[in-house]
């Protein structure tokens, strides 16, 4: 039975260390498959089909990899190193990973929908938080969590991880109790809150003074 899994084609290395500079050169990006105590296998993979992977997939996804045409297997794209100067990419690691055993991973929340405080009251939308760690079977892990902003129709209600749906087959690690969304005021609004509230101990300051004044005389 064929899986609709995308597929990533490597090719085992021997070249190691700084050596692998000419592999770039060639279009081959240096990486390697570990996981589940077995010893690690340097391969390098197309470096052209493995960014356009990369873009169209997230971290969660499920890659089938072949090594040198081989059987393949499901792997994560665990971490790719980038070029700080060049913004090239240098070096992948790929977890092989077994179907039938949890694991652990961060999924990114996405916003969606419009938030009336933004665009009734002129708020900005902040973020609070930027993932949820989770804990399920390779095949149940989400690529996202789609977050609601519609009911934020004002400045003082807020979302928290708690109000977001998880599936009953993945098990959340984050403390629901954490927030991840929230409108701030437009700071104009804010300054002027700031003022009255400055304006109303002065007066009530000028008040003391006057009845203790008074009290003296």
């Amino acid at each position: 039975m064929s899986s609709s899994r995308p597929t990533l084609a490597a090719e085992t290395r021997e070249v190691l260390g700084k050596k692998v500079a000419h592999l770039r050169r060639a279009g081959r990006l240096p990486a390697v498959v570990f996981g589940h105590g077995k010893q690690s296998v340097p391969v390098t993979v197309d470096a052209h089909e493995f960014e356009l992977l990369r873009r169209r997939i997230a971290g969660s996804t499920l890659v089938d990899l072949s090594v040198d045409g081989k059987k393949a297997h499901p792997v994560f794209i665990h971490d790719v190193q980038i070029s700080p100067v060049t913004r090239r990419m240098l070096h992948a690691e790929l977890f092989l990973v077994r179907m039938t055993e949890e694991t652990t991973m961060d999924i990114p929340l996405v916003m969606v929908g419009e938030a009336p405080a933004v665009k009734d009251h002129g708020g900005t939308l902040l973020h609070a938080l930027e993932m949820l760690k989770v804990r399920a079977l390779p095949a149940n892990l989400p690529e996202r969590f789609e977050v609601s902003v519609d009911g934020l129709v004002d400045f003082d209600t807020q979302i928290h991880v708690r109000d977001i749906a998880i599936p009953s087959d993945v098990t959340l690690l984050t403390d629901p109790d954490e927030m991840v969304a929230r409108v701030q005021a437009p700071r104009v609004e804010a300054a002027e809150a700031a003022a009255e509230g400055e304006a109303a101990e002065g007066e009530a300051a000028e008040g003391d003074a006057t009845e203790a004044g008074s009290a003296e005389a």
